[in-house]
């Protein structure tokens, strides 16, 4: 079956210059690690688990933050794991279905769609507590300027953050190209602070030498052990730069980071320890008394500003994120608004915008203070990177067929340095860390459930279903056509859906062509328009078509429908009639499917799911609906 082409969106701001791309990837990608020197140091010394601020333990702290970046940010996930891309996507669910896609029915599939997951339910836990964190770890250093202000810190973070959730559909490319600039000149004034605080001790330089954080370890193992909770805070944010590769590519993330993030990041984590090298009480807010008393002020509104940009980064890996798990069918169908015409990835998922404005604030008034907050971040983003790495040994030797040995020395050091951030940021549960785990807990189960129901589903419509070639043979000479074309959407490949039969028992006619449409999304982000389409005649003017969309792709069915030549069936626009199935879930109380309390789940999240009829965006004035009912 031969069909027109047609030209997909270019993922990924492909039809920008790499300078642009470069330029939005710095406004967009780095915000979130970027801040990360507002409250690293100080919760290192003055955390839950202080450390005496001394040269042993400033040349220590700054050790490991130096080589936890090297090897975390830049070795793991900008060498590594952004090369691991599924046609450009990064993150969990890209990676998965990278994964699937070449093992398929692999003994290991099942145990990495179970990582996969729970990758994901741990992102949205970061995706809450960095908005809340960054923010108002900037907003605090009012406080340094005038005690007097502090007040004004928690209603100040709020109307931050419900400006910023305000603005994010205007999507990612327009603020990208706002926030480059302003994080341009905030890792700039990094730089420069760094740079006039190293001028007085210049022998700060010397925490490059691993010797440093060897020394701090041999001095104190319990206390090195428990300050690695804190110094992970350097570094979090490195997953959403794969998550978030999407948007502007891997190159242009890469020359960001290696150009400009990384550079000025450490400049000032060296700054920070040369200043307490000689004033040990500024560990109180390391970062804002850096600067001369007339410039903290000025350096408030820019870190703010920064904050903002890396709650920015987030947001934007949690719509990506969302989106794929709607695809891949871990999730219901929630309405999606494409933000540019240039890049497919770049998308607004409003529930999941509004939904974490809400959590965020919570979060902001629950907590009060970002040192509070400090206790609860890390857990979920090192255990993110733990799977991320398992998934990347996989990858490494199934898919790429590395030598076992050359997986085993590579993902055995990252699995060490994963596990020891992991391990330290445990011992925060009681203080905060529970959240996380919560917010991972409940995203988990309606991932699941999601998948489980829809896999029950399709497996008693399967079951239950006629086999079409009876069906064909039953009525195409015996039941009476009427001009046009029917279009009936079936979740199965297989089978006469349960609509057809409906519409066959209560009007007791057929259109003159039926076409039975599947909609199948493929482990790809993206599908070429000239595998789009598979149609294929059943004999009496019945036909079974197939569309193949990528997991990033949004479905627009007449759309794809006008694109096929004349061939087969006519999809004349005012000829077409589109026929649904909605289902209505029966819960049940024996066991052969769900435990009840997950049916009652399922239930509700089919219930509030987008019709498909807007998904797939079917005209209203020719679309019917038939219901039916289904015990799973």
């Amino acid at each position: 079956m031969s069909h027109k082409t047609q030209a997909n969106p270019a993922p990924h701001g492909a039809a920008q210059p790499l300078p642009i791309l470069v330029l939005g990837a710095i406004g967009v990608v780095f915000g979130d690690i970027g801040t990360s020197p507002l409250y690293a140091m100080k919760e290192s010394f003055i955390g839950p688990h202080p450390l005496a601020v001394d040269r042993l333990h400033i040349f220590g702290v700054l050790s490991l933050i130096f080589w936890s970046l090297m090897m975390v940010v830049t070795a793991k996930y900008v060498f590594l794991a952004m090369r691991a891309d599924n046609k450009g996507e990064g993150g969990s669910f890209a990676l998965l279905s990278l994964i699937s896609r070449h093992l398929g029915e692999h003994r290991w599939t099942s145990s990495m769609v179970i990582l996969g997951v729970l990758a994901t339910a741990l992102f949205y836990g970061d995706a809450m507590i960095t908005p809340a964190i960054s923010v108002l770890s900037a907003v605090e250093g009012l406080t340094i300027v005038e005690a007097r202000l502090a007040p004004l810190v928690l209603p100040l973070a709020t109307v931050i953050m419900i400006a910023l959730f305000a603005v994010q559909r205007r999507g990612t490319a327009r603020m990208g190209a706002v926030f480059g600039p302003i994080v341009l000149v905030y890792l700039a004034a990094l730089a420069v602070l760094g740079v006039a605080n190293i001028a007085e001790h210049p022998e700060i330089l010397g925490i490059i030498s691993p010797h440093h954080a060897v020394t701090f370890f041999a001095n104190d193992p319990t206390l090195g052990f428990l300050a690695m909770g804190s110094v992970f805070l350097a570094v979090t944010g490195a997953e959403t730069l794969y998550a978030d590769m999407g948007h502007f590519g891997r190159k242009a993330v890469s020359i960001g980071w290696l150009t400009a993030a990384y550079p000025c990041l450490m400049l000032n984590y060296m700054g920070q320890g040369a200043l307490l090298l000689g004033n040990p009480a500024a560990v109180e807010n390391p970062f804002y008394l850096m600067a001369p008393e007339w410039a903290r002020l000025p350096l408030v509104v820019l870190a703010t500003m920064a904050t903002i940009i890396a709650s920015q980064a987030v947001i934007t890996g949690a719509f990506s994120v969302t989106h794929q798990a709607v695809q891949l069918g871990f999730l219901p169908r929630l309405k999606t608004l494409h933000t540019s015409q240039n890049a497919a990835g770049q998308i607004y998922l409003p529930l999941v915008n509004w939904g974490l404005l809400v959590m965020v604030v919570a979060l902001v008034w629950g907590f009060g203070a970002s040192t509070n907050l400090a206790s609860a971040y890390g857990i979920s983003v090192s255990g993110t990177m733990i799977i991320t790495t398992l998934m990347l040994a996989v990858l490494l030797r199934k898919v790429w067929g590395w030598n076992r040995w050359a997986v085993f020395a590579v993902i055995g050091t990252f699995a060490l340095i994963d596990g020891a951030f992991f391990a330290s940021n445990v011992a925060k549960v009681a203080d905060g860390g529970w959240f996380p785990l919560v917010v991972a807990a409940v995203i988990f189960a309606v991932l699941t459930t999601w998948a489980k129901g829809r896999k029950l589903m399709r497996a008693e419509e399967a079951r239950s279903a006629l086999p079409l070639e009876v069906f064909i043979a039953s009525t195409a000479k015996t039941v009476a056509r009427v001009p046009g074309t029917a279009v009936f959407l079936s979740a199965i490949a297989d089978g006469v859906p349960s609509a057809l039969l409906h519409n066959l028992k209560h009007n007791q006619v057929l259109h003159e062509n039926v076409v039975i449409l599947t909609v199948q999304v493929e482990e790809v982000p993206y599908v070429d328009a000239a595998n789009r389409v598979e149609l294929t005649g059943q004999g009496g003017n019945f036909w079974r078509l197939i569309l193949h969309y990528g997991f990033m792709e949004d479905v627009d069915i007449p759309a794809a429908l006008a694109r096929i030549d004349n061939s087969g069936p006519s999809f004349a626009p005012m000829f077409t009639s589109y026929y649904l199935g909605r289902q209505k879930l029966i819960t049940t109380h024996d066991k052969r499917g769900m435990a009840l309390w997950r049916e009652y789940l399922f239930a509700w999240m089919m219930k509030v799911s987008e019709s498909a009829m807007t998904s797939f965006k079917l005209p209203i004035d020719r679309v019917v609906e038939l219901g039916t009912q289904l015990r799973i």
